[in-house]
Parts: C-alpha cells; structure tokens; sequence
C-alpha cells in the first residue's frame, strides 16, 4: 500500500519478509532490500544487492527469498545480481557496458598492473574510484602509475567520476562505446 501524507511525502506499507529483524523504528535488511528493489531505479537495486551480497550480509538463500517475496515483475534483476562488484558505482558502470552489449569481465587480474574492476573488450580498463580509497595527491599519483601501466599493456583506461556514473550514465556509456570503437580499429 501507499500513500502520500500531507508533506508530500510517500508512504510505503508492506508485509514484512523478516518479522524478526529491526525492530519499531526500522525494517530489517531483507526489507529494506525489498523496499529499495520496489522504489528506486533498477541499476541502483541491483548495486545494492550486489553491495550486500559482496559484504557477506545476505547470501543465495536470503536472494532467493527476497525475490520469491517480491511481486514477479522484479524477478528479471536476479540473473543480473554479481558479488564479486566491490561498489555500487561499479555495478552501474557493469550495467552501463551490458546495456552497450560489450564483452566484460569484473575483477580481472591484468600481470603488472593488480587487479582491475572492469575489462571491457580486452582493450578498456574501466575504474570505478571512490573519494575513501583514492583521494588525495598520492593516491593519485598511485592511480595515474596504474593508468600508465595498463598502457604498457595495452590498454586504455577510464575512470569516470562517481557522480558522472550515477548521475550521467549516458555520458559514460558514450565515452565507453567510443573509446572501444576507437581501440578496436
């Protein structure tokens, strides 16, 4: 059910999956799932399963029953749901590349360079790089060493801002589409 109150604000009433989680000021985790599944964009739900599948906070099992919980229309995000995506703005930037229908795969492992988040095409490192892991001038410094040795193996490398992944997916994928038509010539 829902409803708006008279502040404009929406409110959303549903059975509860886990009655035993949260408690009178909150839902538990598998509710607060649902809720996110049921109320915002499909990429944003899919990061956050995927954020807390990948954090070990629910498993194939609480997948299973979150989605057996929810109505069918939202069955299709299940087949689509990675641990292995460290990050939300990774899961939109995994997203971004399988709506373009490119080849990919997460978390690769490239000798000389550590592990990547994204290898699109085996041409593009694509980085997903938040503010808490690299802020600051030596992060940086530290970022633009791995750009220069993706290079030296033939790679180009894009690392999008968070808000531009998030707020302007279209100008991400652009970039993506172009630069793989341009490294694949």
């Amino acid at each position: 059910m829902t409803k708006e109150n008279r502040d404009g604000l929406v409110l959303h009433w549903q059975p509860l999956i886990d009655r035993t989680a949260g408690d009178d000021h909150r839902v538990g985790l598998l509710d607060a799932l649902a809720h996110v599944v049921r109320c915002q964009k499909s990429s944003l739900a899919i990061a956050s399963l995927d954020n807390a599948w990948h954090l070990g906070l629910i498993d194939e099992d609480a997948i299973a029953e979150l989605f057996a919980r929810l109505p069918q229309r939202y069955a299709w995000m299940r087949s689509r749901l990675n641990p292995l995506a460290e990050a939300g703005q990774e899961t939109v930037l995994r997203l971004i590349v399988e709506g373009l229908g490119l080849r990919y795969e997460i978390q690769v492992h490239l000798d000389g360079l550590g592990r990547a988040d994204i290898v699109v095409e085996d041409v593009l490192v694509l980085e997903a790089d938040s503010r808490a892991h690299h802020d600051g001038w030596s992060l940086h410094v530290r970022d633009r060493e791995r750009d220069l040795q993706a290079a030296r193996l033939g790679y180009a490398s894009l690392r999008p801002a968070y808000q531009h992944t998030m707020e302007q997916p279209e100008l991400v994928s652009a970039a993506i589409e172009c630069l793989v038509a341009l490294l694949k010539r």
